[in-house]
């Protein structure tokens, strides 16, 4: 974290200055411009990661102190336009409007300098405070690139600060920059509790900052016209838009253009108020059409542009073209047939690594903890058999089953993530998940997955709508886990052979394209295409591979272990008891009947329900035994095998669907799970008994 003397994080609650200053900060920007870093250099470890009000998108929220003044942080989501194609864009918009930060940092990143003024171009439309943060410059040094960023701070009439995030360079300046705008544009917030008059002065806050405002849109007019050919047009209809004095949040010269562009949301609010906006807006829009022989919203972009390359062609100078290592990697990384072998290497040395690593891991604590012996579970009047066989037991298998194989998952992954090479993936990967609806983008979620589903369930956030979220959420829930990873490892890989093991990963690959190619027919709306940032390849940051490993491995843990130990003593408890067989013989219709599993695969596919590898665990002290070879058949194993990583998902994947997307589409999916274990598990297991 970068140190500096009048700048200091604090660790818990918002500390109140002297004088009670507040000043609330956004960073705005696309995604890998170092903004999370700048965050994490503002706030330390006085952070919040939690949901916006209402959306599954995150939300970072921190504090610090400067110069008298307690400052919040909110990181906004990283995103390309202020449109309404994504919930991440719809949040970040909103949030500017209605919540109205004191100052907006945005952050860009000088290597591709044009490329980020499109979005900062559509953050001035807003007229709001702002300063920008030219981050990267370092890297922007290596490409033989230079920015003259006061002619660019001269030319968009907004102050720059040039930045090298990851070393904390440029960070002390650029908070100071902002302090210094919000105080130009509107006297800051005041704690009521404030000193002398200041309670009184914070009812004419907003006046002054709306004068501010003007301020700096005089100063931004100039770089913020799109030129002769539109801004008439626009010009007309923001005075239309501010002369019907309707009740919006959003500037009259921004909603002109969102009305232009035909943007839905503003659309409709605009229609509720005055039928007459959008009848001149959608009159206007064709003059344009007319004009230009393309679309409106085309145009307008088009327009944006065209100011972003004029500012940064004005700003920045190249003397020579550098290829880099990193170039020359990526040209590898994304190469019409070495890309693809490059990205399959990935995915396969990842899994090959937490397999191996897992296994060595798992055998070092079961070897650890073997010294334990277990107690007969059927001692009358005592409880203890229950607890320690299945209480403590099931802590044991969560220490030896979930630890060896999650940990060195994340490890990796987040050091494919934070090098760069997962974009690169998630790119080579986007023709094929077109077929299943969804893009490339679509790969990280579904490699978390392997790691667990609750996780990667999250993170199909990054995708940009409902639908495909919620396609690649059903994908999520058939891929297998390190539990299920467990099961196929602990029934097939163990006692039948490797071979079997891998066959099992190759239909469940399948299942998850055939399932998706139905689901993309059912499941109305259409697909859309990639657009990622690819930030150059670099080496990754050991402080942000360890806290992304920690922040994903934190929640497995703490909703894990509870369940494995609660888990383990109902197993008991019902053994016990002599409650299994009766539950074993009310479904026995369809576990022996059809699926030909042994009568104790009821008990076993119900404790699968909280946690899969309850399946091998449940059967160990039911059979008395960890050799499960001498009961069950290759093709019991098999088939129970194939049943328990398809048929339902675990409870902590339920709930988390049922969070993220309702439970009428987690019902869908879950019935879908089963739906497909059960028809495939008969259909599979009459197969296999021809080979067998």
């Amino acid at each position: 974290m970068a140190s500096f003397s009048s700048c200091h994080t604090t660790t818990g609650k918002k500390v109140k200055s002297g004088n009670g200053k507040r000043l609330t900060i956004a960073l705005a920007g696309n995604a890998n411009v170092g903004k999370s870093v700048i965050f994490n250099q503002l706030t330390g470890s006085s952070q919040i990661i939690g949901n916006w009000p209402g959306k599954t998108v995150e939300r970072a929220e921190g504090t610090l102190t400067f110069d008298g003044y307690d400052i919040t942080v909110v990181d906004l989501p990283g995103i390309y336009s202020l449109s309404t194609f994504s919930l991440e864009e719809l949040v970040t918009r909103q949030y500017i409007a209605t919540e109205k930060p004191d100052v907006i940092i945005n952050i860009v990143d000088a290597s591709v300098l044009e490329r980020n003024l499109f979005f900062t171009l559509q953050l001035m439309e807003l007229e709001v405070p702002m300063v920008i943060g030219l981050n990267q410059i370092d890297t922007a040094r290596s490409k033989g690139i230079t920015v003259d960023y006061q002619r660019l701070e001269d030319s968009l009439g907004v102050p720059v600060v040039p930045t090298v995030a990851i070393k904390g360079e440029g960070i002390k300046e650029l908070i100071k920059r902002a302090v210094e705008t919000a105080e130009q544009s509107g006297t800051p917030e005041v704690d009521e509790e404030g000193a002398g008059e200041a309670g009184a002065e914070r009812g004419q806050y907003r006046h002054r900052r709306r004068q501010g405002g003007r301020q700096h849109r005089c100063r931004r007019g100039q770089a913020t016209r799109f030129g002769d050919n539109l801004e008439p047009t626009i010009d007309k209809l923001a005075q239309a838009v501010e002369a019907d004095q309707l009740d919006l949040e959003y500037p009259p010269r921004w909603v002109a253009i969102k009305l232009l562009e035909d943007d839905p949301d503003i659309t409709a609010v605009v229609r509720a108020q005055s039928e007459r906006l959008v009848f001149l807006a959608a009159t206007l829009g064709k003059e344009i059409e007319a004009l230009h022989n393309e679309p409106s919203f085309a145009v307008l972009a088009a327009g944006r542009y065209s100011l972003a390359s004029a500012a940064a062609g004005e700003a920045q100078n190249q003397e020579k073209v550098r290829v880099t290592l990193s170039d020359r990697l990526d040209r590898l990384a994304t190469h019409k047939i070495f890309g693809y072998v490059t990205a399959a290497a990935v995915l396969v040395g990842l899994l090959l690594w937490t397999f191996t690593v897992g296994n060595y891991l798992s055998g070092l604590l079961s070897n650890l903890f073997s010294f334990f012996a277990t107690l007969d579970p059927k001692m009358s009047g005592s409880i203890l058999p229950i607890l320690w066989n299945g209480a403590f037991a099931g802590l044991v298998a969560g220490v030896t089953l979930v630890i060896p194989y999650v940990i060195p998952f994340y490890l990796v992954m987040a050091m494919i993530e934070d090098s760069g090479v997962l974009t690169r993936v998630a790119f080579m990967f986007d023709n094929f998940m077109h077929k299943i609806g969804l893009h490339g983008k679509a790969i990280i979620p579904l490699i978390l997955g392997y790691g667990c589903n609750v996780p990667a369930i999250y993170t199909c956030r990054v995708m940009g709508t409902t639908r495909e979220r919620l396609l690649a959420a059903l994908a999520i829930t058939f891929v297998p886990c390190t539990a299920r990873t467990i099961v196929i490892l602990g029934l097939v890989a163990a006692f039948v052979n490797i071979q079997w093991a891998l066959a099992l990963y190759a239909i469940d690959l399948v299942i998850i394209f055939l399932l998706g190619r139905i689901a993309l027919k059912v499941v109305p709306g259409k697909s859309t295409g990639l657009i990622m940032e690819m930030h150059p390849f670099r080496v990754p940051s050991l402080p942000v591979v360890v806290r992304q490993t920690w922040a994903r491995t934190k929640p497995i843990i703490l909703m894990v272990f509870p369940i494995y130990v609660a888990g383990g003593a109902i197993v008991q408890g019902l053994y016990a008891s002599g409650w299994l067989d009766p539950i074993n013989n009310a479904i026995s219709f369809l576990t022996v009947g059809w699926l030909g599993l042994p009568v104790i695969a009821g008990v076993l596919l119900l404790f699968g329900l909280i946690r899969k590898e309850l399946i091998v665990l449940a059967l160990v002290p039911i059979l008395g035994t960890g050799n499960l070879g001498l009961f069950l058949t290759p093709v019991q194993l098999i088939s129970l095998a194939l049943v328990g990583i398809l048929y339902f998902p675990c409870m902590a994947t339920l709930t988390t669907l049922v969070k993220e997307f309702g439970w009428k589409p987690a019902l869908a999916i879950s019935a879908a799970n089963l739906i497909s274990a059960v028809f495939l598990g008969g259909v599979i297991a009459r197969m296999l008994a021809l080979v067998f």
